[in-house]
């Protein structure tokens, strides 16, 4: 069982709650990125790093997650790929992305994506909040107690 990271987006204080939960629950936790990032030595925790290019990072964790398993992400297409492969999905700001949510945040991206095009300026994110880090903990720690619970 793994945990997938998609790894370039996702913020240094999710990546060190990731790092604490794998090195406390002994799951492993892969990090995918197009570009070197320091990971902790354990052997929990490791680093697939891929090349450069547009999807390629998304493309990877596609290809090797399995039904079951955890992906982290905010993207909102991968989400769709993963969730269609049986995989739970929990973004950095600790929203579970399911079957029954997804579609309409796909089709508020492409609204967001048609507006941007169109030279209407959306913004960025906001920072990530306190709250919004311990709700990603408490999601991340009921998936890795269920995923326990099944072992």
């Amino acid at each position: 069982m793994t945990i997938w990271v998609d790894a370039d987006a996702c913020p240094a204080p999710i990546k060190e709650i990731l790092f604490r939960a794998a090195s406390r629950t002994k799951v492993q936790v892969t990090l995918v990125a197009n570009h070197y990032m320091k990971t902790p030595a354990t052997k929990f925790v490791n680093l697939l790093q891929v090349s450069s290019g547009f999807d390629v990072a998304d493309d990877e964790i596609v290809q090797r997650c399995q039904s079951g398993e955890l992906v982290i992400t905010s993207d909102i297409p991968l989400a769709d790929m993963v969730i269609d492969k049986g995989c739970t999905v929990l973004s950095a700001r600790g929203e579970r992305l399911t079957k029954e949510n997804i579609k309409s945040r796909l089709n508020i991206r492409d609204f967001m994506d048609t507006l941007r095009s169109s030279g209407v300026q959306t913004g960025g994110p906001a920072a990530l909040s306190q709250s919004e880090k311990q709700e990603f903990a408490n999601q991340l720690d009921r998936w890795l107690n269920q995923h326990s619970a099944g072992n």
